[in-house]
């Protein structure tokens, strides 16, 4: 058997490879990311070798466990997970840095025991500092079992000593491999760490969180390369100027992937928020033109939420667009709809949009609103504080049903709304004492500001 060492170029963002070099990966389209590497590969006769071939079993024959999970004190954790953690999974939770990942794993550290964090970026004492600021009465940061370690072969032998529930490593992007050439942090360290502890966490039934950094375009190669690698990835989103986080499921092998949970940052760390609807709400202006309240669904989850918009004579030779929460090009596509269907001259004015609270709304469903609350600051005119829009606009003005009306009428009729503006196909105003306000079209949409 004899060997060749052949030489392979790598993504080291999206991990495409290629057998020669480019400047720009054909994959993810990126610049300046296609590294150089030796593949070394062997070279075999045929019979050279036996293999023992592998035991296969009837799906009928394997018995099922019922998997006991986890729980914590922390509500929006539990639900976004499906119920709480399932021993020997192994958890990315991904976000940009400063979002509050840190403090997020550090309570949920403290809400299981026995539990144990390891951290590659603080010391212990840095760590205490930060557990005495959101310390509260239901959490136990005392037992908590804390070390500093970046070597990967040393904590994993670490919890199979110590045996935890659950281990806490932040972040993947400090812990290295002694059987691997490169820096800690690097795409070859990231893979084969997480491959070592996806390892330990099955062998032992320890469930392990792994903190990873992203930015805000997801460019870090690491965690986007680590998802699937791992059971379970949660990123936590939000405007570091706003109070509230979401956190959201993108992959769960042992639950639904449409479930969010909202959180409220405070000087006790990230607190989840039984009622976001109204916490969303709670500081609205009446009858301010160009504020439309709607109803996103994140996952299965109905939050209303406020949508402004200024619509102002601009002072430049071309308007301005500008978008906050809201898709910019969407928000392109909604103004020319609005002047060719609805008649609107808002060629020579500048638009600003705003999703109030730091929520992105990318749903399909908040086009009506858009809509509707430039035209309001448009004509100068309030809509009145109980009013909620929902609905997705077509190119041809056209306005369209989304799905589970249901949920968003309750929720709207929950926080005391009474009329509601969209297209519904269904039968919704029997159901309900609201009154549903049915437009076809953008047209019979601007005669109701």
């Amino acid at each position: 058997m004899s060997k060749n060492n052949s030489t392979i170029f790598t993504c080291s963002h999206c991990d495409a490879q290629f057998t020669k070099w480019a400047g720009r990966c054909l994959e993810c389209g990126k610049w300046g990311t296609i590294d150089e590497g030796k593949v070394e590969t062997k070279k075999s006769k045929d019979n050279d070798s036996v293999h023992t071939p592998t035991k296969t079993q009837t799906l009928g024959s394997i018995e099922g466990k019922n998997v006991r999970r986890t729980t914590s004190n922390i509500s929006e954790l539990d639900r976004v997970l499906g119920g709480g953690i399932v021993p020997g999974s192994l958890i990315l939770l991904g976000g940009e840095p400063g979002i509050g990942k840190s403090t997020l794993a550090l309570q949920l550290a403290a809400s299981v025991s026995p539990t144990l964090y390891i951290s590659g970026e603080e010391s212990v004492e840095q760590i205490k500092l930060r557990a005495d600021r959101i310390s509260t009465k239901t959490q136990n940061f005392a037992s908590l079992r804390l070390a500093n370690e970046t070597q990967v072969e040393s904590l994993c032998a670490t919890i199979r000593k110590e045996k935890p529930k659950m281990c806490v490593v932040d972040s993947i992007q400090t812990i290295y491999s002694d059987e691997v050439q490169g820096e800690s942090g690097n795409i070859n360290q990231i893979k084969a760490c997480t491959t070592k502890l996806l390892e330990c966490a099955k062998s032992t039934g320890t469930a392990i969180i792994i903190v990873g950094h992203v930015t805000k375009d997801g460019t870090v190669a690491g965690p986007r390369t680590l998802e699937h690698l791992v059971d379970t990835v949660l990123y936590l989103e939000g405007d570091r100027y706003h109070q509230h986080r979401i956190l959201r499921t993108v992959k769960n092998r042992f639950g639904a992937t449409d479930e969010v949970g909202i959180f409220e940052m405070n000087a006790s760390g990230l607190q989840p928020v039984k009622n976001p609807s109204a916490s969303f709400l709670e500081e609205r202006e009446e009858n301010i033109p160009g504020s439309v309240v709607t109803c996103l669904m994140e996952g299965t989850r109905p939050l209303l939420v406020e949508i402004q918009a200024l619509v102002n004579k601009t002072s430049f030779g071309y308007p301005v667009r500008k978008a906050s929460g809201f898709d910019l090009n969407r928000l392109h596509v909604l103004v020319a709809v609005l002047q060719k269907r609805a008649g609107l001259d808002l060629g020579q004015y500048d638009i600003h949009l705003n999703v109030v609270g730091g929520i992105k709304a990318s749903e399909p469903a908040v086009d009506l609103a858009v809509c509707l609350a430039i035209a309001s600051s448009f004509k100068d005119k309030a809509l009145g504080s109980d009013l909620v829009v929902f609905g997705e606009v077509g190119l041809g003005g056209e306005v369209r049903s989304v799905n589970q009306t249901e949920k968003r009428i309750k929720e709207s009729k929950g926080l005391g709304m009474k009329r509601v503006i969209t297209n519904s196909s269904k039968q919704v105003d029997k159901l309900t004492d609201l009154k549903i306000i049915n437009v076809k079209n953008i047209a019979e949409l601007i005669t109701h500001t």
